[in-house]
């Protein structure tokens, strides 16, 4: 009687779990899974990157975008050591991902073979859970196992699966199990929602801080809002959970955020956080009450004092506490901080209208909310052009990703590439600098491969320049931080691609609206400044002379005053 190769059992189970694709690159030690994908190529596509760095990138990325499972697959020894950044990445920012991983056939394991690596410890820190497979009979179980343990803890499990293992048959009579995920609703105690009525009840000055837990929970956070008279500030992963341009919002908090909310978070007495574990506790209130609504009860008050821990659902748990709110402000602390956040937005509006050369960063923000549809997929690198995008982009409905808490250069183009295979119909965005774009842009080829159209904006200064801007602030001489680039549109034309590039404000409209009107994978290469540095909102003293220290340093490096070029 005929019986199933282990590999082909795997692909079998994952479709089942809904997996239809999978990024990676093939190779010697997963080749016979390789070819159990490629059996099944109607309903399991390979995505073949030309690194495994950007496989798991994507795969991280679609996790964040759908919720659903990412998966990426790499070789023993270097395809699985290239996998780790964008699986610490989908770690950090509580994503479900699995990870496949080759591995010398058994008889060899130990033996210091060719390519052999103790890819056991290289996943321990970085996996919710991990499994070297021995025998094929063993395989179902621990993939239904890494699956359910991947959503379950929103993290990344890894398989390692040695050579000869997919190919060998499953014996009758091997263990069976489901592949099923089952999940229930959380609540908080009453005890505590007893508390935190009486904290909101007494509430003269309330702000809510929420993170990307909060997501889902649109209409039942503004209705809490509401109720209480308090602004919404939003962490960065939680950016778009209320539009922009909300009345209640303040946009974001940190370096990265706007002079209200920090202003409004300084002035708080009742501070209301909500699916975040906001690690810049320094832009947090000193002297608030502060109630701390999490899935996760590790996470509240992991970083930050709280007066009361609300463990459950965001959606339920707010929907809770708006029902007990008897007394609400007078509101004059939000429309105090209202009117703030519209004299801020006209600020940078004024910005975004510049028409200086070389262009400044933030006229390229505001051309691109003028193309951008509503339902967007936006994939952001990590830089300076974080900072214009938090700041400038209103965003609505469309989706942001970035890479939150490893905030690794070389995210966007993956998270585009992810995007565009998750929402084929929709526009999608790369916005990166020069330097996160190079560390990522071979696979350029691959949205060209695969027919994925998306516009890729590359913020060409030929500078690392948020370290640039770094340097500064702490007082030093700039080094380091050079860039030599190519011409980007160039490099999309030899790609296969569509390449712009743009070095006047009037151009970036035009070039925008042919990209996003094009068939193919597209490159905007915009020269912008390079001194435009990425203020915070709100400027301390020691950044303001730690700038100056700066200057001095630049004026007599090694004793000699630097004459300016004539």
């Amino acid at each position: 009687m005929f019986r199933k190769k282990a590999g082909d059992a795997m692909m079998d189970m994952l479709i089942e779990w809904g997996v239809d694709h999978i990024y990676g690159m093939p190779g010697d030690s997963i080749n016979s899974l390789i070819e159990s994908i490629r059996k099944r190529k109607e309903q399991l596509n390979f995505v073949q990157v030309r690194h495994e760095e950007a496989g798991a990138l994507a795969a991280a990325s679609y996790a964040k975008l759908t919720g659903k499972l990412g998966v990426c697959m790499g070789i023993a020894g270097p395809g699985a050591i290239h996998l780790l950044n964008g699986l610490y990445d989908a770690k950090l920012d509580k994503v479900p991902v699995l990870a496949i991983a080759g591995q010398v056939e058994t008889d060899l394991m130990g033996s210091d073979f060719f390519q052999e690596v103790d890819l056991a410890n290289l996943f321990k820190d970085v996996a919710v859970y991990s499994q070297t497979v021995m025998s094929a009979e063993q395989l179902p179980t621990v993939v239904n196992q890494a699956v359910r343990a991947a959503y379950d803890k929103k993290g990344v499990s890894v398989l390692i699966i040695p050579d000869d293992i997919p190919k060998m048959e499953i014996e009758r009579g091997a263990r069976v199990t489901s592949s099923t995920l089952v999940q229930s609703d959380q609540i908080p105690q009453q005890q505590d929602i007893q508390q935190a009525e009486k904290l909101l009840n007494k509430a003269e000055k309330p702000i809510i801080l929420a993170g990307k837990g909060a997501k889902g929970a649109r209409d039942s956070l503004i209705r809490l809002a509401e109720k209480l008279n308090a602004p919404i500030v939003l962490t960065l992963p939680g950016k778009g959970i209320v539009p922009d341009d909300h009345p209640l919002s303040l946009g974001g908090l940190g370096l990265l955020g706007t002079k209200p909310a920090t202003l409004a978070m300084e002035e708080a007495d009742t501070l209301i956080m909500v699916g975040t574990s906001f690690p810049f506790t320094g832009f947090l209130p000193e002297n608030a009450k502060t109630i701390h609504i999490d899935k996760d009860p590790s996470q509240i008050g992991k970083r930050y004092p709280v007066d009361v821990g609300l463990a459950g659902d965001s959606e339920l748990t707010l929907s809770m506490l708006t029902g007990l709110i008897q007394t609400p402000n007078d509101g004059a602390f939000l429309q105090k901080y209202q009117s703030q956040m519209n004299d801020w937005w006209t600020r940078l509006k004024e910005q975004e209208a510049d028409n200086s050369v070389p262009i400044k960063p933030q006229r390229v923000i505001g051309a691109l909310q003028q193309v951008a549809a509503d339902d967007a997929i936006l994939s952001v690198d990590v830089g300076n052009v974080t900072v214009w995008m938090a700041r400038h982009f209103k965003m609505r409905n469309q989706k942001f990703i970035t890479s939150g808490w490893l905030a690794t250069l070389g995210c966007g183009l993956p998270g585009a590439i992810a995007g565009r295979i998750a929402y084929p119909h929709k526009q999608v965005f790369a916005i990166c600098g020069d330097g996160g774009f190079q560390m990522m842009m071979n696979d350029f080829v691959t949205a060209v491969k695969y027919d994925l159209p998306m516009v890729c904006i590359v913020f060409n200064n030929h500078k690392i320049a948020m370290i640039k801007f770094e340097q500064e602030v702490m007082g030093n001489a700039e080094f380091g931080t050079n860039l030599q680039n190519p011409d980007f549109a160039r490099y999309a034309d030899i790609c296969g691609g569509i390449g712009y590039r743009v070095e006047h404000p009037d151009d970036i409209l035009p070039a925008l609206e042919k990209a996003v009107s094009g068939r193919k994978p597209c490159i905007i290469d915009v020269v912008v400044d390079a001194n435009e540095a990425p203020l915070p909102a709100k400027i301390t003293f020691a950044q303001m002379t730690g700038y100056a220290r700066h200057m001095v340093k630049e004026l007599f490096q090694e004793g000699t005053i630097h004459k300016p070029p004539l």
